[in-house]
C-alpha cells in the first residue's frame, strides 16, 4: 500500500471509531518496527519524526525509507511531520512525500502563533495535506524539545485560533506531558470543554505516559490522535544496553539491531491495542 493522506487517515479513524496511535521513528529499524506492530495490531496510525530527526537525516530519505517498507503492508498509514519548528521543515517534508504536517509555534505568542501555522497551512492544504498545531505549552522535554511551563489550552481562546491558523487538528494541553520523566495529571473537565467548542479534532502529545483507561475516557471528547515517543525510544536503547551489559565485547550490530526492533514492535502492538481497547 502506498502512504495515506492525513485528510483519509483521519476520516477513516472517525469512521470506524479508532484513536490513530503517532508513532515517532528515528532510523531504519524504529520504522520497521513501528510499520509492522500497526499491521500486526491491525491498527491503522502516523509515523512521524519531529524537526530534530532532520539533524541525523533528512525528508526524502525518511519518506522513502517508509514507502519502501509500506510495498509489503496494506495497513493505512500516512506520514507525519511532528513539532515542525520552521516553514523550511514543513516545506522539506511536503516536497519529500509527507502526508500529514504539525507546526509547532506554541512557543511564539499567540498572534505569532497564529501568522505561523496560518503561513504552514495555506502551503500544506495547496497539497491537500492537513496541518496539525498547538495551542498551551505541553510540561517536558523529549529530543531537545523543552517546553515551558505546561500552560494548559485556554477554551476561550481555541475558536478564534482553529478559525484563523486554518489548522485541521488541535494538539491541546491538559495536564499530559512530554516524555516519561513527569507524570501526566490529565483534566478531562478541560478536554471536554475544549472538545465542545473546538470545530478539528483534538490530538494529545505525550502519550507514553498515560494510562490507556484515560485514553479510552479522552475518545469522547473528539480524540482523533496520541502520541507516542519516549517509550518506544526507550524500548530500543534498553535493547542495546542489556546487550553491552551481557557482553561488554558485543559486536554483532545486525543481531542486537534485530532484537531492538522486535521489542519496539511487541511494545507498538501492545500501544496499539491498548489506546483502541482491543
Amino acid at each position: 500500500m502506498k502512504l495515506v493522506n492525513g485528510y483519509d487517515l483521519i476520516k477513516y479513524a472517525s469512521e470506524n471509531s479508532y484513536i490513530l496511535p503517532a508513532l515517532n521513528t528515528t532510523n531504519l529499524e524504529m520504522t520497521n518496527a513501528i510499520v509492522e506492530g500497526l499491521s500486526e495490531a491491525g491498527i491503522p496510525g502516523f509515523v512521524q519524526i519531529s524537526s530534530n530527526n532532520l539533524k541525523l537525516s533528512n525528508a526524502k530519505v525518511i519518506a522513502d525509507m517508509l514507502k519502501s517498507k509500506m510495498e509489503k503492508y496494506d495497513i493505512p498509514i500516512a506520514l507525519h511531520l511532528d513539532h515542525g519548528k520552521s516553514f523550511e521543515d514543513v516545506k522539506a517534508c511536503v516536497d519529500a512525500g509527507f502526508t500529514s504536517i504539525m507546526i509547532d509555534a506554541s512557543h511564539l505568542d499567540y498572534e505569532e502563533n497564529i501568522k505561523m501555522v496560518r503561513k504552514c497551512a495555506d502551503y500544506c492544504h495547496f497539497y491537500n495535506i492537513p496541518v496539525e498545531a498547538e495551542l498551551g505549552t505541553i510540561e517536558g522535554k523529549e529530543e531537545d524539545i523543552i517546553n515551558g511551563d505546561g500552560s494548559k489550552t485556554n477554551p476561550n481562546l481555541v475558536l478564534d485560533f482553529v478559525t484563523r491558523s486554518g489548522c485541521d487538528t488541535l494538539a491541546v494541553s491538559v495536564g499530559n506531558v512530554h516524555g516519561i520523566d513527569l507524570e501526566p495529571t490529565i483534566d478531562l473537565e478541560l478536554l471536554e470543554k475544549i472538545s465542545k467548542i473546538s470545530p478539528v479534532p483534538l490530538v494529545l502529545h505525550g502519550g507514553s505516559g498515560i494510562p490507556y483507561e484515560l485514553i479510552i475516557e479522552a475518545k469522547k471528547f473528539n480524540l482523533i490522535k496520541i502520541n507516542i515517543a519516549s517509550e518506544l525510544r526507550n524500548e530500543f536503547i534498553k535493547t542495546f544496553g542489556r546487550a553491552y551489559s551481557d557482553n561488554p565485547n558485543e559486536a554483532d550490530l545486525i543481531a542486537v539491531s534485530l532484537l531492538a526492533k522486535n521489542a519496539v514492535k511487541n511494545l507498538v502492538v501492545k500501544k496499539a491495542m491498548g489506546i483502541n481497547y482491543i
